[in-house]
């Protein structure tokens, strides 16, 4: 509730949402919270919790909202013959047709009975792959049956590894080339977050495990 970067406790937060929201298309709220002179702050701390390699690099923001709006078009959304960094599983991997692609994360969103939604974007859409796992992770927490628990859990890691870990990586390197400001320091802490939940997403309830 309280938007001060300032004020995050990463221990609380549902990373899998505050990567979702980063990386969506822009928004005021997005631009203000990472606008704050605390969020290096904040970022620093979640580079330490996640044990990121190296010195945190620092992070540079956006001097206004229609910078950063631009930015994000002409990273993300806009390139012949495409984007520079597309934020889409089949657009960086090649060894699968797209709609196999597309129908196998489709498989894994009716696990949750969800579906996601064609007139805002294709299902291996990174914002949708990442809302994904924040309500698959929220149902596996809060299920009192453990045998579903331990199902959702391997569902966790089934996802990450087949999917998020088989592509933002490939994305994080390509982005890290454009030396854009803010976005590769998110990126970054977003290919570490996801490779520890890969690790730790066996151990699903929350008397037992706890978000890095």
């Amino acid at each position: 509730e309280d938007n001060t970067a300032g004020s995050v406790e990463w221990q609380q937060t549902d990373l899998y949402r505050f990567f979702a929201l980063v990386f969506a298309p822009p928004t005021p709220a997005c631009f203000n919270f990472l606008s704050q002179p605390s969020a290096r702050t904040a970022l620093l701390d979640l580079w330490k919790r996640l044990k990121c390699e190296g010195e945190f690099p620092g992070f540079e923001w956006f001097a206004s909202y229609e910078l950063y709006e631009s930015a994000y078009i002409a990273l993300f959304d806009v390139g012949v013959p495409e984007p520079p960094v597309p934020l889409f599983e089949s657009a960086h991997d090649k060894s699968h047709p797209a709609p196999e692609i597309a129908l196998e994360n489709t498989y894994f969103y009716e696990v949750l009975g969800l579906k996601s939604d064609p007139s805002r974007a294709v299902p291996d859409y990174l914002v949708t792959q990442l809302e994904f796992l924040a309500a698959l992770r929220y149902t596996c927490e809060h299920t009192s049956e453990e045998s579903t628990a331990v199902s959702l859990a391997r569902a966790e890691t089934e996802f990450l590894e087949r999917h998020l870990l088989n592509w933002v990586p490939t994305a994080k390197a390509k982005l890290d080339r454009t030396h854009a400001p803010g976005f590769p320091v998110l990126m970054t802490l977003l290919v570490q977050f996801l490779s520890r939940r890969h690790m730790g997403a066996a151990c699903c309830r929350p008397e037992r495990c706890r978000q890095p």
